[in-house]
């Protein structure tokens, strides 16, 4: 494997490294605005963790590509970040083949802070079908990257799936292989009166069955329904009911999604 740093428009390396089972490149110098994190020379549908940048955590993701290309994050495009993530003229960079008891530990399997809006290939991979104002900090991809904090809207910490007001906004979890699922967790943003909530919902499963959820105006607390599914690749939330509230502005800050591999 290896893991390569240069910019898109010259491809001359920054800085590289090379290994068989893990990497680690930990290099000096500066992000510029075009950069690119290349990992290569992967074997496609194994599990790896892959750690991006100091400020954020590991991710144990699957990946079905020889090559992923990770696009180092500037203006707009940051601020769903850490403003520490990318930034000062030292860093370090990481990939590893999955131990197996990682891969079939019962964990989170949402989890995913490597996800990228634009990038298939890897996952689980959380996408939608409106994000507000196309902007980064209410991207789906927020939706899965572990941070939880509910209490404000806009910029990290406080990224979100927005939905742009759209009453059937609709957010897609996809797995890539067969999980079994028995615990879902949500975590809905609450800046009222800034935010409304949602009564109601919808979950679809790749399975061609559904639940529908209830929900309340939660602060901090989690939404948790115990739902066990078997053999699914993906689901989806949608059928999204505002409360009676004057707001216009419900959002997910977090989905989390509990079980383990098919066997």
């Amino acid at each position: 494997m290896k893991i390569s740093i240069y910019n898109d428009w010259d491809h001359v390396p920054k800085a590289e490294a090379a290994g068989e089972a893990e990497v680690i490149l930990a290099w000096d110098g500066e992000y510029r605005k075009g950069d690119i994190i290349e990992f290569s020379g992967i074997t496609p549908d194994e599990f790896y963790v892959v750690k991006v940048d100091a400020t954020i955590d590991p991710a144990l993701v699957l990946i079905k590509e020889e090559t992923v290309l990770f696009t180092v994050p500037f203006y707009e495009k940051k601020t769903s970040y850490n403003p520490l993530s990318f930034f000062g003229n030292r860093h370090i960079v990481t990939i590893r083949k999955a131990a197996e008891y990682e891969v079939k530990a019962y964990r989170n399997l949402a989890l995913n802070p490597f996800d990228q809006h634009e990038v298939s290939g890897v996952y689980p991979h959380a996408s939608a079908n409106v994000e507000t104002r196309g902007e980064a900090v209410f991207a789906a991809r927020n939706a899965i990257d572990g941070c939880k904090a509910t209490l404000s809207h806009g910029e990290w910490p406080y990224e979100s799936w927005g939905i742009n007001r759209q009453d059937d906004a609709e957010i897609t979890l996809d797995f890539g292989r067969k999980v079994d699922i028995d615990r879902i967790v949500l975590y809905t943003r609450a800046d009222f009166p800034h935010d409304n909530w949602w009564v109601e919902g919808t979950f679809t499963f790749s399975d061609g069955s559904s639940e529908i959820i209830k929900m309340d105006k939660k602060v901090q607390e989690p939404h948790i329904f115990n739902i066990s599914k078997k053999g699914i690749n993906f689901l989806k939330l949608g059928n999204l009911i505002k409360a009676d509230d004057p707001s216009p502005f419900p959002a997910l800050t977090q989905i989390e999604v509990y079980g383990t591999e098919t066997e």
